[in-house]
């Protein structure tokens, strides 16, 4: 029974870990950049539902949509401004360009915040519900609920929408989708400021189960990067599988041997993968 506790909170955990790297796997199927500062971006969602919940009182639950739109707006500002000029070009251009903005981002966020913890402590999110024997955390089921719901909203969006399959045509083919009429660079615009929101949004769960600080975007994103590697470049489904894998993998790490060791699954995950199946569990060689 307890392995079965562990592996469904491993398992919630792993919903959330999905949104944010769906976000940053996004990003990068339709402009091909790295965007290293899409931690940073998780960050600053956590910290607008944190100030909110605990300047204001604001039901953390509605500072989700507060934050989402808040870090949509920058990250459209963000791609128009610096994103758009290394789109097209080196790799190693959007990973200087991206880790420059997430070590930018991350100061400026420990001169105002400082490196303190802090956390949402919501009275009706805090304890645990007993279902069929097994003690389930309100706040991972909560989040795992929300983080479901827009992942999937986002997939429906994609594969349903005019303008999601827009964005799919120019993942596929940015230059025939322009011949087609598309508007490749609103495109780039529009998935840019998605993807912030969809990390933004992870960040205001992460609010309610972890404690946060201005550093925990640069653990996240290695995360994120184990997820896309073991689901697969540019595959939804694949990042959603992978992040329930990596969340349980985490959390069994956890209970069978310390917290510390559990931190390094990600990259171990990412290292197995790599040497095994390149291309991921529904990826496809390139």
């Amino acid at each position: 029974m307890d392995v079965l506790q562990v592996i469904l909170s491993g398992l919630l955990l792993g919903g959330v870990y999905a949104l944010f790297a769906a976000g940053l796997n996004m990003i990068f199927g339709v402009m091909r950049v790295i965007n290293l500062a899409h931690g940073e971006l998780m960050m600053l969602g956590a910290y607008i539902t944190f100030f909110l919940f605990s300047q204001a009182g604001v039901n953390p639950l509605l500072s989700i949509p507060l934050s989402a739109v808040a870090l949509l707006v920058l990250g459209v500002l963000l791609q128009f401004t610096l994103v758009e000029r290394v789109v097209n070009q080196p790799l190693l251009s959007s990973l200087l360009l991206t880790f420059g903005l997430s070590t930018l981002m991350m100061g400026i966020a420990l001169n105002l915040w400082t490196s303190n913890f802090r956390s949402v402590a919501w009275s009706p999110l805090t304890g645990s519900w007993d279902v069929a024997g097994l003690a389930v955390s309100k706040s991972r089921l909560v989040a795992f609920a929300i983080a479901l719901l827009v992942t999937g909203a986002t997939w429906l969006f994609l594969k349903k929408s005019i303008f999601g399959k827009a964005i799919r045509a120019t993942s596929q083919h940015a230059e025939v989708a322009q011949i087609c009429g598309i508007d490749v660079r609103r495109v780039r615009l529009a998935t840019f400021g998605l993807g912030s929101a969809m990390a933004a949004i992870s960040g205001s769960l992460i609010a309610m189960i972890f404690t946060i600080s201005p550093e925990m975007g640069r653990m996240f994103i290695g995360k994120a990067f184990a997820i896309i590697v073991l689901g697969g470049l540019g595959s939804f489904a694949g990042t959603f599988v992978g992040a329930l894998l990596l969340g349980t993998s985490e959390t069994l790490a956890a209970y069978y041997t310390d917290t510390q060791l559990a931190e390094a699954v990600a990259y171990a995950v990412l290292l197995l993968v790599l040497l095994i199946r390149p291309s991921g569990l529904f990826g496809r060689a390139e």
